[in-house]
């Protein structure tokens, strides 16, 4: 069985850079973060894997597919100034890669066991002091620590997360995949003095963030 950096780099290359992925920042910064760092100890042989992992004792709290994120934090285009938001349900990772290419990162996880593991991860395995972990909702994000250049919705929403738009400063940029129809897409949004304007990236599925699901309808 190959070694986690060997399993890491492999992953780089077979999976993120044959996804039109040529962002050398981003390759490094993926190339320089532990995946497994951000799972139990039960799930770390799976982390290299082409696949959205569930983590173990945690409902409804996934690490996305790796070729999903980068593709999402390419098209975000994070600057060296850049103060970014990593919102979802095991932001830590995404919010690693993300500190790798940014000068601020907020990420938000869903619980606060989860929040405590990836700043344990962020210190011990990443060395990064530039990334912030709370808990709470994906929706909601963090509205006391922004505005932001960037936001990355780490995961899908069926509703528009507006809460997060409101967030972003001018000139902004928000991506994330959104499940509003059938296939679900990945998209970027951007803030101008006045609106926001939406634009799809590519086709994407990833786990529906349980505060971001639509409400059934109500029906007679």
């Amino acid at each position: 069985m190959p070694d986690a950096l060997t399993s890491r780099f492999n992953m780089v290359d077979s999976q993120v850079r044959t996804a039109d992925v040529t962002d050398l920042r981003l390759i490094d910064a993926m190339r320089a973060t532990p995946r497994e760092a951000f799972l139990p100890a039960s799930q770390k042989a799976l982390a290299y894997l082409d696949r959205d992992i569930a983590l173990d004792g945690e409902d409804n709290v996934y690490l996305i597919k790796p070729v999903v994120l980068a593709r999402l934090l390419q098209a975000a285009e994070i600057g060296l100034t850049d103060r970014v938001l990593v919102t979802g349900g095991a932001a830590g990772y995404a919010a690693a890669i993300a500190g790798h290419l940014a000068a601020e990162v907020v990420a938000v996880c869903t619980t606060d066991k989860v929040a405590a593991a990836s700043r344990t991860a962020l210190s011990s395995a990443c060395g990064l002091s530039n990334v912030t972990v709370t808990a709470g909702a994906a929706g909601k994000g963090d509205a006391a620590a922004g505005p932001y250049d960037v936001i990355v919705l780490d995961g899908a929403t069926e509703v528009v997360p507006q809460a997060l738009y409101e967030q972003l400063k001018p000139g902004g940029r928000l991506v994330g995949i959104f499940a509003h129809s059938v296939p679900s897409r990945a998209t970027i949004v951007t803030r101008s003095a006045a609106d926001y304007g939406a634009r799809t990236l590519f086709d994407a599925t990833a786990p529906i963030l349980p505060d971001l699901k639509r409400l059934p309808a109500f029906t007679f």
